[in-house]
């Protein structure tokens, strides 16, 4: 497996405002940014009061600029200041070490 050189940390809190929309943009990002080169993978969770994180893994912080300059991604972070967030903060973060602990096996 590839290690992280970056990570974007991305929380925010949600609007009620088109939902629908939300989450097919939502699935539609994900598609598009599987596809990008330098992507690694991605953790997130919202809760109950629409606060969420999400944390992006990248090859380098490079990578996640391209990422942050595709096309419709430009678009739905349009929607997301015009429609879907209250607010949000945006943070972009060199990963200096990982540790992994494997999950015991029964």
């Amino acid at each position: 497996m590839e290690r992280a050189g970056a990570a974007v940390i991305f929380s925010s809190r949600r609007t009620s405002a088109d939902p629908t929309g939300y989450q097919q943009t939502a699935t539609r990002m994900l598609e598009l940014v599987q596809q990008q080169p330098g992507y690694l993978g991605m953790d997130s969770v919202r809760d109950a009061d629409g606060f969420g994180i999400t944390v992006s893994w990248w090859t380098s912080i490079e990578a996640a600029g391209l990422w942050k300059q595709q096309a419709e991604h430009l678009q739905a972070q349009q929607l997301g200041r015009d429609v879907w967030y209250e607010h949000y903060e945006l943070r972009v973060c060199t990963v200096v070490r990982e540790e992994f602990f494997p999950a015991r096996q029964s």
